[in-house]
């Protein structure tokens, strides 16, 4: 996912203005369709029609339905329906609740206990699919696979993402009591929720043969991101590091501009990416000249896990010859999306254009299919009895071969 800003407040003003205006000239032309053309009309009419028929139903479902339905929900699932009619993976709507888990993910600094959570309840709760490092819920001993099944006496079992979400997050410095069911066993357990920084960059120094080599991991794009691997490289660098491993292995990515501003710690100018949509000019991204590691010898460690914008990042670190990919092919998504505010405080995630690598190559397998990805300069399957290991050696025995 790719969320793009406005670079203009008068967009906004600009947008509003707009919309009164279309607006009127809506309720204008409403009363009278003789005056469009005729193209125009019948496409005026057509979505008219279809605005009553989606009004004419709604209201027959609420007034006839043998019991009462949540007006809300009814919407909710009407979007989500449109929107998974489309046929892509990328595209999402986030109803209120939901978008403010979705935004947890992308804004390293919020309030809760520190857990992100699957999109659809599954066993009677809420599945954890992640809990952040030094956040209230590791410290409560929460683990991955988790399924939380109440939020003090209020059972989950029934209830949606959303409605689990809202009781579990809160202010820092209240308490939560949550019930915890692992492997068939229910326990519960007291959090009380703080404001988390979810740190995604971490490094340390190993050595080979006596060489010292900057070893830096890097969990996903989200905001200030590529400033937390700035520092983590400068710290490589005050360590006299000779030599740099940058693991992107199962991030899924992120924000577009912290993908070019990762990519450029390390290049020093040229193409990061180009993007193309069909609402949207070609716009082409480039080093943004502050590079603090330009020249070090480097490699990058990639697998099926790495996709979206560490992929952008990979592809022009390789595209540009700056550093050799060590792995398994990439994930292969050539799409971007949009993040597109609602009213009510919900969201549409919408895949809005392609991007392409430095070279012009498009990773994706045509539209929102997933594609080749990247193929590595060396190619190294992990041994599954000890993950992650044997690709590690490997690019350090590669990058201490690049030390002059």
């Amino acid at each position: 996912m790719f969320a793009q800003r406005s670079k203009s407040p008068w967009r906004g003003w600009l947008a509003a203005l707009a919309a009164v205006v279309l607006l009127a000239i809506g309720v204008w032309f409403g009363g009278h369709p003789s005056w469009l053309p005729g193209p125009v009309r019948s496409a005026f009419v057509a979505q008219t029609a279809n605005q009553k028929l989606v009004g004419t139903v709604g209201a027959l479902i609420e007034k006839y339905y043998y019991r009462r339905v949540n007006p809300d929900k009814l919407v909710n699932a009407g979007l989500e329906g449109a929107v998974n009619s489309l046929d892509d993976p990328y595209s999402h709507f986030f109803p209120p609740e939901l978008y403010k888990s979705f935004q947890f993910q992308t804004n390293p600094q919020v309030e809760g206990i520190g857990v992100q959570v699957a999109v659809e309840p599954v066993g009677g709760g809420i599945e954890i699919e992640e809990v952040y490092s030094d956040s209230p819920a590791a410290k409560g001993g929460l683990r991955r696979g988790d399924i939380i099944t109440a939020v003090g006496s209020t059972s989950l079992a029934g209830k949606t993402v959303d409605e689990g979400s809202k009781l579990i997050r809160g202010a820092a410095g209240t308490s939560v009591q949550l019930t915890i069911s692992r492997d068939g066993k229910k326990h519960t357990v007291t959090l009380k929720r703080a404001r988390v920084t979810i740190q995604v960059a971490s490094s340390k120094l190993l050595h080979y043969r006596g060489k010292a080599i900057g070893y830096l991991q890097f969990a996903q794009f989200t905001e200030g991101s590529a400033g937390q691997l700035r520092r983590q490289v400068q710290a490589m660098q005050k360590d006299h590091a000779q030599g740099l491993i940058l693991d992107l292995r199962d991030n899924p990515g992120g924000l577009l501009e912290q993908a070019v501003g990762v990519a450029s710690l390390f290049i020093k100018n040229g193409v990061i990416v180009t993007t193309r949509g069909r609402s949207q000019p070609t716009t082409v991204y480039t080093a943004l000249g502050d590079a603090i590691a330009p020249r070090i010898p480097m490699v990058v460690l990639v697998d099926r896990g790495t996709a979206s914008s560490a992929e952008i990042v990979t592809g022009a670190l390789k595209d540009h010859d700056r550093a050799l990919v060590i792995g398994t092919h990439t994930y292969g998504k050539g799409v971007f999306q949009q993040l597109l505010p609602l009213p009510g405080g919900g969201a549409l995630d919408l895949t809005v254009g392609e991007y392409f690598t430095p070279n012009g190559h498009n990773l994706g397998g045509g539209g929102v299919r997933e594609g080749g990805g990247i193929t590595p300069n060396i190619h190294v399957a992990d041994n599954p009895d000890d993950p992650g290991t044997h690709a590690l050696r490997v690019a350090e025995r590669t990058v201490a071969a690049e030390i002059k």
